[in-house]
């Protein structure tokens, strides 16, 4: 435990290598600098439980989020279909299930309800939907859940940090790029690494995940965490298990590094204007009339 993972992402591809690690193993070791491995389980899996208490909380609740917008509640008619269609969760589903999770946290999070910050509140959804696909939809998950989600945590975290250290996962600073751009390229790296895959091709997920994330501005209607913020999770979900699976057709070798990615996401977000980082003063912002601005 006497080895950190690294402050780049060619650094914990080194460490993985030299000491035949996967991510999360590597995560781990950081992890046990402050904290016991039982401990850093134990926590993992409590994560994991209010994950889920969150998403079950949001296909419960009906009704209008607060605000002046009036967005309804879909999470919760959405699970009463989609569980009348696919009793048997059959994988032809997945990809409802993993929409709906997205949902449900975000609509909690839209109307102040406990979450886990994964790693912003309004970022807060593809961690727990992509977590889902890999415990309900991998044979990893299937076989051991406990163990499946500390490794996916682990290897999302171990990317996050990256993320922490060299850029940013503030919208304010850097535009939702930085809040569910990083959220989607931690869990294509959390579930490349359930499906299989070498650090190479974790790494590779993570990349591609925030590669196609460049450029997302932050322009919530009224100054809410509703419009686009729900759905925007939601796609940014797929957007990750995608990520995740093109990168496991190849062998980790690609032309584009995630250190190269992150700091693009980093430079970008610098130039962006700040009426697209978290003013609500451009993009749907100003396009999408309002009664009442409120934040």
């Amino acid at each position: 435990c006497a080895d950190g993972a690294g402050r780049s992402a060619a650094e914990l591809l080194a460490l993985t290598e030299r000491d035949g690690l996967s991510v999360s193993q590597a995560m781990m070791r950081q992890e046990c600098i402050a904290r016991t491995e039982a401990e850093v389980r134990e926590r993992l899996l409590h994560i994991r439980d209010v994950m889920v208490a969150c998403q079950d909380n949001g296909m419960s609740r009906d009704g209008f989020l607060p605000g002046n917008l009036q967005v309804r509640r879909r999470a919760r008619d959405w699970f009463v279909r989609l569980d009348a269609e696919d009793p048997q969760r059959d994988p032809a589903f997945a990809e409802d299930w993993v929409n709906l999770v997205a949902l449900a946290v975000n609509e909690e999070n839209a109307s102040g309800g406990r979450i886990v910050t994964a790693p912003t509140n309004g970022a807060a959804g593809i961690i727990p939907a992509v977590l889902h696909y890999a415990l309900r939809y991998t044979p990893a998950g299937i076989a051991d859940p406990d163990d499946t989600t500390i490794r996916f945590l682990l290897t999302a975290g171990a990317i996050g940090s990256l993320y922490k250290e060299r850029a940013s996962i503030s919208g304010a600073e850097v535009g939702c790029q930085g809040e569910v751009g990083s959220a989607a390229s931690m869990a294509a790296g959390g579930l490349a690494e359930i499906l299989g895959g070498t650090p190479r091709q974790v790494e590779n997920a993570a990349e591609i995940a925030m590669e196609h994330s460049l450029g997302l501005t932050c322009d919530p209607i009224g100054g809410l965490v509703q419009i686009p913020c729900i759905e925007r999770n939601a796609i940014s979900a797929g957007k990750a298990i995608n990520a995740a699976r093109m990168a496991l057709r190849g062998d980790g070798t690609h032309r584009v590094s995630l250190d190269q990615v992150i700091e693009t996401m980093r430079a970008t977000g610098m130039d962006m204007s700040a009426k697209y980082k978290e003013t609500s003063t451009g993009g749907l912002a100003v396009n999408v009339s309002v009664n009442v601005v409120e934040c």
